[in-house]
């Protein structure tokens, strides 16, 4: 088999493939790290602005959620250490690093969620109501036929 034809015919090639040929790895590598950036990167770097701006707006009286799952509410904010007040018990304060705070909710926004779901919670029960009366009519005309 003569390579040296072969080696002729692949130089002869198009100038689209010859161009990948000789640049295909570097632009490859390129889209690689292109990829990265926008799958990793910024997701990673949009959750910490997120994060920091929530620590940042943190309150005194602000329900907050921890890394543990245990709510409390805060009562005091230092530099990088927060006093978190759990359950019922006005003595169970622990200070905790502001890393280890998942989640903040205001108060107003906790009055706003619970009204909406009391809300929701009165319209389940006025929709299961009226079915109960449909029910309870179509056995009555059941019943009378």
């Amino acid at each position: 088999m003569d390579f040296g034809l072969l080696l002729e015919a692949t130089e002869q090639a198009s100038g689209f493939a010859g161009f990948f040929g000789k640049y295909g790895m570097i632009i490859m590598i390129i889209g690689l790290f292109v990829l990265m950036y926008f799958f990793m990167i910024r997701p990673s770097n949009k959750e910490k602005q997120r994060k920091d701006s929530m620590l940042n707006s943190m309150a005194v009286g602000d329900t907050v959620l921890t890394s543990s799952g245990f709510y409390g509410v805060i009562i005091d904010i230092g530099e990088d250490v927060v006093i978190v007040e759990f359950g019922s018990n006005k003595n169970c304060r622990i200070p905790m690093q502001k890393s280890a705070i998942t989640s903040v909710e205001k108060p107003e926004d906790a009055e706003a969620n619970a009204k909406a779901a009391q809300e929701r919670k009165e319209a389940q029960a006025a929709k299961e109501e009226a079915k109960r009366k449909k029910k309870e009519e179509k056995e009555a005309r059941k019943n009378n036929k």
